[in-house]
């Protein structure tokens, strides 16, 4: 087993022991590629959704939130092109009789000797020491030159057959770089052929006279059909944004890697309105707020890269990735895209309805072009889970696992611990709960000694572990202990909500954006 693999089967096994994420349907043997949030699942989950929310429609004026139905005019698919367009390509190998994405068996070619190029470039760091310029060595070195340009001519075939719809092509490649098949390492595949993704059900009473519908493939047109109604009710003036949080549904041709590629999942998305001819002001600005954002949650800059499109979709004029460096690698966790004023218009012209802004400054009337930010949750929330679960050695020889999740975003704030079952410990534990539990997710627990409470606490991310012992019934003082350092110092009680506040408060994180 890879350290990959290995690192993503501990997040797996992690999540499920700690009540984040189960297999859905488990105790039927589970629904293939879909998942249920436990009670600390569902807790993180929130609380990403909350830093996303308000850092998004909170501290900008002018972006309002919609929530807007699943279910939509089946016209309205055919005008944002998922009727035609959404696709994705499709290979079978015939000897195991397993099923890939054709463009995802090249991409994972790619990635493979993009992991030959770290491990060359950890070599060199290794033998040049500080003198060692990485940038000048991925340059010059003649090796990793050669798997550079590898990658670049694999993906740039991929790109210009998907763009040609030339599917043969694609097969033609998956031979001529010699991929086999993950399973069975057999290289006997069937033709590619395109598979539409979206969700197909039924709406009426009887079978006669029922509508086809479709399961959203995204969030975002339900912005776009709502655009006059929020703009008008809301006297919203150019620039401005719309956002939305919700689930869509899409039937992967091959859902895997956990949580990262769901068939129910959820996105978070803002699409932002603007005059023609300003598009790229504004992209070029989303993408450093964007980033900004993330960075905001020390999950560490290494772990973050853009990548600009070289295949720009049907509807873009540009387009780019912020990738996250998963237990598997490097993927793409958030789009920002620049949408032209292609959505709109496509709307103005199936349903009839003008679909335009007046613009007081310009003293004229357009169809506004559109930038948009559209991050996975269930990818973020995977970025923040697998980065945070970390193992240490410590001083003792023992061992811990621990789980540093930014504070804001922890499920629980504070475990208050009383150090005994009686003595009047639980009752004054129980009085700083009712303090802090308007303000705070705080939680109380009194089985098992100190220091298993303080493992478990540890295990899901609790930041602060705050225990009542007999001095603090005379002295009104607690012992605080810190998650990430494991240091302890006496507080008052009186204290511990201004502590709290600077610590692990989502405005403290919110200031610093």
């Amino acid at each position: 087993m890879s350290q990959q693999e290995d690192q993503l089967k501990k997040v797996i096994s992690h999540a499920k022991e700690y009540g984040f994420i189960f297999p859905s349907s488990e105790i039927y043997d589970g629904l293939s590629a879909t998942y249920d949030y436990g009670q600390n699942g569902a807790a993180l989950k929130r609380n990403i959704k909350d830093y996303w929310w308000k850092a998004m429609v909170q501290l900008n004026e002018n972006i309002v939130g919609i929530d807007a139905a699943i279910f939509m005019h089946p016209t309205t698919w055919k005008a944002s092109g998922h009727m035609d367009a959404f696709n994705d390509p499709m290979i079978d190998n015939k000897d195991s009789k397993k099923r890939y994405r054709a463009d995802v068996l090249v991409e994972d070619y790619a990635a493979k000797i993009e992991g030959k190029i770290e491990k060359e470039v950890a070599k060199a760091e290794k033998r040049f020491g500080a003198d060692f310029d990485k940038e000048m060595y991925l340059k010059t070195n003649p090796r990793v030159v050669r798997y550079q340009e590898e990658i670049d001519a694999a993906l740039t075939r991929l790109n210009t057959s998907l763009t040609n719809n030339d599917l043969a092509d694609v097969k033609q490649l998956i031979e001529d770089l010699g991929i086999a098949d993950p399973v069975s390492g057999s290289k006997n595949w069937t033709e590619v052929r395109q598979f539409n993704l979206m969700f197909g059900t039924k709406l009426g009473s009887t079978a006669d006279n029922a509508t086809d519908l479709y399961l959203r493939p995204e969030t975002a047109q339900g912005i776009f059909v709502n655009f006059l109604n929020v703009q008008r009710s809301g006297r919203m003036k150019i620039p401005f944004g719309i956002a939305q949080i919700g689930k869509a549904f899409r039937n992967e041709i091959v859902a895997r890697q956990f949580i990262f590629r769901m068939r129910e999942f959820e996105q978070m998305e803002m699409q932002y309105f603007v005059a023609p001819g300003t598009e790229m002001e504004f992209y070029e600005q989303w993408k450093e707020q964007r980033m900004k954002w993330h960075l905001n949650l020390g999950l560490g800059e290494d772990n973050y890269r853009f990548h600009d499109h070289e295949k720009l979709a049907h509807y873009a004029n540009a387009a780019a990735d912020i990738e996250f460096k998963f237990p598997f690698g490097f993927k793409e966790l958030e789009g920002i895209h620049s949408r032209t004023d292609f959505d709109l218009s496509q709307h103005q012209e199936h349903s009839g309805k003008k679909l335009q802004y007046f613009d007081a400054e310009r003293q004229e009337r357009y169809v506004p072009y559109v930038v948009e930010t559209s991050i996975g949750l269930d990818r973020m929330f995977l970025a923040v889970f697998s980065n945070a679960l970390k193992e240490e050695q410590l001083e003792d020889g023992s061992e811990r696992t621990v789980l540093k999740l930014p504070p804001a975003l922890a499920p629980n704030k504070a475990a208050i611990l009383p150090l005994v079952k009686k003595d009047g410990l639980p009752a004054l534990a129980q009085k700083i709960i009712d303090d802090l539990k308007f303000d705070f997710d705080v939680e109380y627990d009194e089985k098992d000694s100190i220091g298993k409470r303080y493992r478990r606490h540890d295990a899901i991310g609790t930041p602060f572990c705050i225990t009542v012992d007999h001095d603090s019934l005379d002295d009104d003082s607690i012992t605080i202990r810190e998650r990430d350092t494991m240091e302890q110092r006496r507080v008052k009680i009186s204290e511990i909500k201004g502590i709290m506040e600077k610590e692990v408060s989502m405005t403290a994180l919110l200031k610093k954006l």
